[in-house]
């Protein structure tokens, strides 16, 4: 009995997460297609961070040493542990290469590397946005806070309609990445407690 209602539920989840994946990836339209592309393209994140590490140099000065380690530690673990470690374990194919949704699925984008579970975009983007979150001080820094959020909700919904990955994929990589970032974040408020009132 036990074996049969776990099997049932597993092959619902299964059936909506494809359900989902579906109406996502449905929901098309020729601006959105360039915002997706935009969006998860890795090229267009680096100028960007690249200045995010400036400006958090600037903010915390002498306790930047400690807590830029920290992030790239997190985000970097984030990517190696969704690619290198669940990727080739698990071995699922992303939907855009899944036999049963050939010809189903609009692909403006084309489609990536052979396996999907977990996904790094939304592991690498949710690491940074919850360790933001938790370091700058207050309310001073909300609107960064929510654009880092934003961001990485954005990135998340773009893997999905570019059916580079299920949704399960997504929310398990940001499930991934949010504990690292709130890991990271941790470590920096223990070892530089100040931080936050500077």
């Amino acid at each position: 009995m036990l074996a049969q209602f776990l099997i049932f539920n597993f092959q619902f989840l299964i059936e909506l997460d494809h359900r989902l994946l579906l109406a996502i990836n449905h929901a098309h339209t020729r601006g959105l297609d360039r915002l997706m592309v935009f969006a998860s393209d890795r090229y267009v994140w680096f100028p960007a961070y690249a200045l995010l590490i400036l400006w958090l140099i600037d903010i915390f000065r002498r306790q930047a040493w400690q807590l830029l380690p920290l992030l790239v530690g997190a985000v970097a673990l984030a990517d190696s542990i969704t690619s290198k470690l669940f990727k080739p374990y698990f071995a699922r194919l992303r939907p855009c290469h899944a036999p049963g949704f050939l010809g189903q699925l609009h692909l403006p984008d084309g489609c990536g590397g052979q396996f999907g579970f977990l996904s790094s975009h939304a592991a690498n983007s949710f690491a940074l946005a919850v360790f933001l979150l938790l370091v700058l001080p207050g309310p001073r820094f909300r609107t960064l806070k929510i654009t880092a959020f934003f961001w990485a909700f954005l990135l998340s919904y773009s893997r999905m309609y570019l059916a580079a990955h299920y949704p399960s994929d997504v929310l398990g990589g940001a499930l991934i990445g949010a504990g690292l970032g709130w890991a990271a974040a941790r470590m920096f408020r223990r070892w530089a407690p100040m931080a936050g009132r500077s």
